[in-house]
């Protein structure tokens, strides 16, 4: 599949939206497209993540990945959490899900970081394999804990 990348931007809006909202759902999530969209709004007008879109050659955007910038304090270095992956049904099957991780880990290189971290679900064996493919390492050394607020 013919697709092109690039970092969005408050005006690719409305081509994001209704990707998050899906990815969104994906987690099982109620669909809620206002939400969605105030969201990334939010995110875009404090600069707070680095949303990638893929397109295709007639401008549908096809899936999207969104990082957060983090630091390490220990090694003194950048760090972005990948926390989004999503690729339209329609899309999938056609190597979109790893150009989309590809171009995500050259962005964060570009910009001085050091490692690149995600979480997926213990039962999406198909992005598991995926990230595996593309070199992730799944990490054993730590334990994740979350504070519900």
């Amino acid at each position: 599949m013919n697709c092109q990348f690039r970092q969005a931007t408050i005006h690719d809006l409305d081509a994001v939206t209704p990707l998050f909202d899906a990815y969104r759902r994906f987690y099982s999530q109620p669909g809620d497209l206002d939400r969605a969209r105030g969201f990334l709004r939010e995110r875009f007008a404090h600069h707070e993540s680095v949303i990638l879109l893929a397109f295709d050659a007639d401008g549908t955007a096809l899936g999207f990945t969104q990082l957060y910038p983090l630091f390490s304090s220990v090694r003194c270095v950048r760090a972005y959490l990948l926390n989004d992956l999503f690729v339209a049904p329609a899309a999938r099957k056609h190597g979109v899900g790893a150009r989309l991780l590809t171009a995500a880990a050259e962005f964060a290189r570009a910009n001085g970081a050091a490692s690149m971290s995600l979480s997926t679900a213990t039962d999406n064996a198909a992005a598991q394999h995926l990230y595996e493919a593309l070199g992730w390492k799944r990490e054993t050394g730590f334990l994740e804990y979350h504070l519900p607020l």
